[in-house]
């Protein structure tokens, strides 16, 4: 756990489950608002957001889900990562929300070095995310924090194109 001006950063707990559920919520609505309709972003918050799989996925531990790790502010959660291994000393950040209206104020930023803190612990060496095309939000912070695009990717379910990015960590 660390302590950054008011802000705490930690592995998620049971107790953190609803915050969880409503940062990513909010912060899916933000990404991805204008981007898809809306039944479709509903739908993606209602399979992945819902508190029951959110508890589910803050309990389990292993090696391709490492869990969610928080940031939090005046006991709210404002932010969620969760992340795996995907490979040798190779690790991906499978979500990464803030709450929108703590955007720009660099606790992102701690966020993602203190998770990137924690993969190198386990002995990774590079870091992978996707993000999708016209992600307005995320690609360019990724891009600011030396993640670099490595290919394209369309989905077979979605048909959605998703920028694979890789750092060396």
């Amino acid at each position: 756990m660390k302590d950054l001006a008011g802000l705490t950063l930690k592995k998620a707990g049971t107790e953190h489950v609803a915050g969880i559920a409503k940062v990513c919520s909010e912060g899916w609505r933000a990404t991805y608002g204008y981007l898809e309709d809306e039944a479709y972003v509903e739908q993606v918050i209602e399979e992945y957001f819902n508190q029951d799989r959110v508890l589910k996925e803050v309990t389990e531990f292993s090696e391709q889900w490492h869990g969610y790790f928080i940031a939090k502010e005046e006991g709210q959660v404002v932010g969620a990562i969760g992340g795996g291994t995907t490979g040798s000393q190779r690790g991906e950040i499978f979500v990464f929300y803030m709450d929108p209206n703590k955007r720009g104020l660099g606790i992102g930023s701690k966020l993602l070095s203190f998770y990137t803190d924690y993969q190198k612990s386990l002995g990774i060496k590079e870091q992978w995310l996707s993000a999708q095309k016209g992600n307005e939000k995320g690609i360019p912070f990724y891009e600011a924090r030396g993640f670099v695009k490595q290919s394209e990717k369309v989905s077979k379910r979605t048909h959605h194109i998703s920028f694979r990015y890789m750092r060396k960590i």
